[in-house]
């Protein structure tokens, strides 16, 4: 599949560092990143168009709370998964009701595999599967 024709997911964190290493998973696993930088005020404007899936750090820089975040991601882009990345060992409460699913930060193996599961994979991330 084209670059044009793969699922977009979303990944949301405070951390431009992150931002890019997260992309490289996304991408791996066959997925377009789309990055959004949260920033002191909040994140950056929200992209418009489908996304497939969200990723959203837990612990974020920002005077808006986490979850007041991810209601404001779920208001755009309601059907997209929510996934929490964390480095707790579980998922935080506050986040649940907004949440799909959670994964360990430094797990990018467990990270993809979730991605796959949530969200149908393309050709291209089943090839990297085999």
């Amino acid at each position: 599949m084209s670059d044009l024709e793969r699922k977009r997911i979303l990944i949301v964190d405070d951390d431009p560092s992150h931002l890019e290493i997260y992309g490289m998973i996304v991408n791996r696993a066959g997925y377009e990143p789309v990055p959004v930088l949260v920033r002191f005020a909040g994140p950056d404007p929200l992209p418009d168009g489908d996304v497939a899936a969200v990723l959203l750090d837990y612990r974020l820089n920002s005077a808006k709370a986490t979850p007041q975040i991810a209601q404001e991601i779920k208001a755009k882009h309601p059907q997209a998964p929510l996934l929490v990345l964390s480095d707790a060992w579980t998922m935080p409460e506050d986040i649940e009701p907004f949440a799909s699913e959670f994964v360990r930060k430094g797990e990018p193996e467990n990270l993809m595999k979730t991605l796959r599961r949530i969200v149908p994979s393309n050709g291209e991330a089943q090839a990297e599967q085999t």
